[in-house]
């Protein structure tokens, strides 16, 4: 059954449309209209800004949960369900480096709710442990190593068995010929926590490397005469993440790297823990804690680990530093589809998931819908 939805403003992705409404068949977008067929009925949604759901690809947790030991497809049922509700209606649960067996059973859980169809979930983004030490950050630099043949068989089956697969190693990690590997397999490899010379990330990139993660954070700075990997970045063509929380990345360095780098190629991520979509004031990581105070979360030492912040408070900030809001809702849900390969999500082109945010003119959350809930809307 069709349905349209009118707002004031509609992003479909790469523009807005203003006084038009959005035309679903069933989960799906058949397109932005001028004029609804007069036997649809018609949800008015007012002067909020409609938008396709965001898609986070690095999500470590939520609700008080971890991708980790624990995780089985109910886990991962849970922290998109509490993302769901934040605003990322698709998501890449994360694991952050931890043991072969701890990462063999999270991706056996991925590869279960993949069978499953499991809403909101697009994938699996494995963030170590084949990173640099020097790096490390919140990472447990004890659970750090060099990728092996062995890991590099088990992420090649899994590029192969999941709706997508992001990979986020280190030069001094990962070889050229694993990267160019991980690539042929389908997976997205990522540069991420990593000293390496810009240099190296060329190298890299020219294997097969096509991402950045968290660009700024984790890894070698941009200095005059040693680009390091942010300054290989900004002048490449891959794309990066990045975390626009004002505590990871300044309002300066942001606002050079949207000018520097192609409209398309810097998305948003929340770098989400466990803390996400609950009132927990500290959390377990790796046998450290994790606290919670004043939009930080931190190890006891004062290190960042992760961010306390949603897509669409991302979008806020971005949209609060001047960015269009155009830019701001593309890097939150068009993008990262864009990076993992899922042209049916981020957008209202025809075929499209019909996932559906509503925000206010600062980029604030109203409202969610999955595909299966606008199916259901009535007039």
């Amino acid at each position: 059954m069709q349905r349209a939805l009118r707002a004031e403003r509609i992003f479909d992705g790469w523009r807005i449309w203003h006084g038009h409404a959005l035309l679903l068949d069933g989960p799906g977008v058949i397109g932005i209209v001028k004029h609804v067929p007069k036997d649809v009925p018609v949800t008015d949604l007012g002067d909020g800004v409609l938008a396709p759901g965001c898609v986070d690809l690095q999500v470590n947790g939520g609700g008080g949960e971890m991708v980790g030991a624990d995780t089985n497809v109910a886990q991962l049922a849970r922290i998109c369900a509490t993302h769901r509700a934040l605003g990322a209606t698709s998501i890449l649960p994360t694991l952050i480096t931890d043991t072969p067996e701890v990462t063999a059973r999270v991706i056996d859980a991925a590869r279960h709710a993949t069978a499953k169809g499991l809403p909101g979930f697009a994938g699996l983004h494995l963030e170590g442990p084949h990173l640099d030490p020097a790096r490390h950050g919140a990472h447990d630099p004890a659970l750090i190593r060099p990728m092996q043949d062995a890991d590099l068989v088990i992420l090649e089956q899994a590029a192969k068995e999941l709706p997508a697969l992001l990979v986020t190693v280190a030069p001094a990690a990962a070889t050229a010929q694993q990267i160019a590997r991980l690539r042929a397999a389908g997976a997205v490899v990522s540069l991420g926590h990593a000293d390496c010379t810009a240099e190296q990330a060329r190298a890299a990139f020219a294997a097969g490397a096509r991402c950045v993660t968290h660009l700024f954070n984790a890894m070698s700075q941009l200095a005059n005469r040693a680009p390091g990997l942010v300054g290989a970045t900004l002048c490449s063509e891959v794309h990066a993440g990045i975390i626009a929380d004002g505590i990871h990345v300044a309002a300066d360095p942001l606002l050079i790297a949207l000018r520097m780098m192609a409209p398309d190629r810097l998305f948003l991520v929340s770098d989400a823990m466990a803390a996400a979509g609950s009132a927990a004031e500290s959390f377990p990581l790796n046998g450290r804690q994790v606290f919670r105070r004043d939009g930080r979360l931190t190890l006891a030492d004062g290190t960042l680990a992760g961010a306390d912040i949603t897509l669409p408070q991302s979008v806020a900030h971005l949209i609060g530093l001047g960015v269009p809001i155009e830019r701001a809702l593309a890097m939150a849900g068009r993008i990262p589809a864009d990076v993992i390969g899922a042209q049916h999500l981020g957008r209202f082109s025809a075929g499209a998931q019909a996932d559906i945010v509503l925000l206010d003119h600062t980029g604030q959350l109203q409202q969610v819908w999955t595909a299966q809930e606008a199916a259901q809307l009535t007039a």
